[in-house]
């Protein structure tokens, strides 16, 4: 209870069958793998001790790790020690539910590397620089795929030129056709 914390997650890393990095974001000040060579270590060998196994959570090189495999990737949680693992396999849940509505449940490596796009932005919905910021995947899911607002909703006042000049535009060609 003495170091109460929002920083909750160290990492998410997704791993392809082989486990070769798909995504891996690493959070926080004391990271303790800051270079790509000391990740890919910790990847490697994170990958090598659970591609055969059947369980969920794991204590890997002084972290919490919770993890969830589907055909091809593997999706993995990491945090500290002292981390809730009730609250990691919440976050591990959501993000991978988010992932697999997005990707209309064909959640394997080649639809992933082909929506990179939208796991990222999933991925940064669900977790902000270690802090977890959403914990239900259907909000994560709106949020990624909220359809843009059309240019003549806002106020003049709050567009773009180009913005205005095109809303502008529109609304002249449109009196105009109406007037003949």
């Amino acid at each position: 209870m003495s170091n109460l914390t929002l920083y909750t997650t160290t990492a998410v890393i997704l791993l392809d069958g082989e486990g070769n990095r798909i995504l891996a974001k690493y959070y926080g000040n004391k990271n303790p793998y800051p270079t790509p060579k000391e990740q890919k270590v910790f990847e490697k060998g994170l990958f090598d001790k659970t591609r055969r196994a059947n369980g969920e959570i794991i204590l890997y090189d002084n972290h919490v790790v919770l993890y969830r495999s589907n055909i091809d990737v593997f999706f993995y949680v990491v945090g500290s020690v002292e981390e809730n693992e009730l609250l990691l396999s919440t976050i591990l849940n959501a993000f991978y539910d988010a992932v697999s509505s997005l990707l209309r449940h064909q959640v394997e490596k080649r639809t992933i590397a082909d929506n990179l796009d939208l796991v990222v932005l999933a991925l940064d919905e669900t977790i902000d620089d270690g802090i977890a910021l959403e914990t239900d995947s259907s909000v994560i899911v709106s949020r990624v795929t909220r359809p843009r607002t059309d240019t003549t909703d806002i106020p003049i006042t709050e567009q773009t030129f180009i913005q205005a000049y095109h809303t502008a535009r529109e609304r002249v060609t449109e009196r105009l056709l109406r007037g003949v």
